[in-house]
């Protein structure tokens, strides 16, 4: 979308000026940002003391690609943008029929997960996949489903929900306590992990009933604040801050188990190279079965009349209640569904790591998922999964590029600049989608023919 700064029909050295001034104060505000965070760093000599270290260098290049991009912004994307824009408003509309891949798209993606860990493991062999299997597919795989729970909330019921963290708390620490004092196994914890999460969704929605908006919204970022303080103070059961460690792994449907130490092991018992990438090629499978159920469930929802009660409340509070919706038993099963998946995340969560603290349930989460599923498009599952693997494997790919100290540095460290890194993609992803990823989807309700709803007719990923 074109800037409202932006003259149509400009000269190139009207453009070509208005650049370089617009470059001028982006340079000036970027360098005002970033002295203190990027020019001057602290750090301890060898006497252990304080000391400050002043980076201009690096300062100076963060400073020049942010006045070089908003100059090219200015000159060359933003009138290509303009332009493109008035072609397509004068040409006809044209219907296309979608592509292969487009109307099978979910097949194609769902086939490619299957054989994705067997391809890393052929690739690189069993602990060289461990990165690829764990980090890049696990990892992402969990914040699909977290952001696919809360859409749930936000992107169908309309709630605003900044303590979704606490949910997925309750479904770690349901796994790692019930496990360690009762010795149940991952199979009976899981679903009790989401009837639990689950009940305080309900035990969160009843105060909450006549909120609306920013004030849903910080009640909300409270809940998760008070989940997260009780499971540091309540030292006698979750041990605090230290955490609960040694947690039972997850088992073969309690046929085989994956722990090395058990003569039932799942690897001994195949004749297997003895690594822990076994472990993590199946709990890759878990999590994306615990996906696909989510969606399914999401979209069997949505068809069915609870579904069309949330996407009505969302439209119009008052509305829905003229038309004779319970609003308080709507609102309830946004939150308990909403929270039962988050528990289900949670409680695997726990059986991957094997430890669980408080340290992993900060608000950063919450914000992270509902990031995400802004940025894919609310209400749209394809978009939100599309966001969580650019999002999430894009900080994960950070890891990994050591080449960018040959520009800045051998003391730049690419994973501390992530979450910067992360807000200047969410500021140009939102540039150009505003609307997400995705930003039409189609109607549960339709005559004659199911047409997608336009971009330009969801406000804000509505529709």
């Amino acid at each position: 979308m074109a800037n409202s700064n932006f003259v149509a029909g400009k000269t190139a050295s009207g453009l070509v000026r208005k650049g370089i001034t617009d470059a001028f104060w982006t340079a000036l505000i970027a360098l005002g940002m970033f002295v203190l965070y990027i020019g001057l760093k602290t750090d301890q000599n060898m006497d252990n003391k304080l000391i400050i270290v002043q980076r201009w260098g690096l300062l100076a290049v963060i400073v020049a690609i942010a006045a070089a991009g908003r100059f090219m912004m200015t000159v060359f994307v933003q009138p290509y943008l303009a332009a493109r824009k008035a072609r397509k408003a004068k040409a006809a509309p044209v219907v296309k029929e979608p592509g292969v891949i487009s109307r099978n798209f979910n097949v194609v993606a769902l086939g490619l997960l299957l054989i994705y860990p067997f391809v890393a493991l052929a690739l690189r062999g069993p602990q060289g996949s461990l990165v690829f299997v764990d980090n890049f597919g696990i990892q992402i795989l969990i914040y699909v489903m977290l952001a696919w729970g809360l859409n749930i909330v936000v992107g169908l019921a309309g709630l605003l929900d900044l303590g979704y963290v606490a949910f997925y708390a309750v479904g770690a620490y349901s796994y790692a306590l019930l496990s360690a004092h009762f010795g149940l196994s991952f199979w009976v914890l899981l679903p009790l992990s989401g009837i639990f999460a689950a009940l305080w969704g309900m035990i969160l929605g009843f105060p909450v009933l006549r909120l609306r908006g920013d004030y849903l919204a910080i009640v909300t970022l409270a809940f998760g604040e008070i989940i997260r303080i009780v499971l540091i103070n309540w030292t006698d059961v979750t041990k605090g801050t230290f955490g609960v460690s040694n947690i039972t792994k997850a088992s073969l449907f309690g046929l085989y188990s994956f722990d090395i130490k058990d003569p039932n092991n799942f690897v001994r018992t195949f004749g297997l190279p003895m690594s822990t990438a076994w472990y993590k090629i199946f709990l890759f499978y878990v999590i994306l079965a615990l996906c696909m159920l989510t969606a399914y469930v999401t979209i069997r929802l949505r068809r069915m009349p609870i579904g069309r009660a949330w996407e009505a409340l969302r439209e119009d509070e008052i509305a829905c209640r003229s038309l004779g919706i319970n609003t308080v038993t709507t609102k309830l099963t946004a939150f308990a569904t909403g929270a039962m998946f988050g528990g289900f995340a949670g409680s695997f969560f726990a059986a991957r790591q094997g430890f669980v603290s408080p340290e992993s349930f900060v608000f950063l989460e919450s914000a992270v998922i509902l990031a995400i599923v802004v940025l894919g498009g609310m209400g749209s599952l394809r978009g939100i999964a599309i966001a969580a693997i650019v999002m999430i494997g894009g900080t994960e790919a950070l890891r990994y590029m050591g080449f960018l100290k040959f520009f800045f540095g051998e003391d730049f460290t690419p994973e501390l600049y992530r979450m910067l890194i992360f807000g200047l993609a969410m500021v140009v992803v939102m540039i150009i989608k505003p609307r997400g990823f995705v930003g039409t989807r189609e109607p549960t309700a339709f005559l004659k023919e199911r047409k997608a709803v336009s971009g330009s007719f969801t406000k804000e990923g509505h529709g």
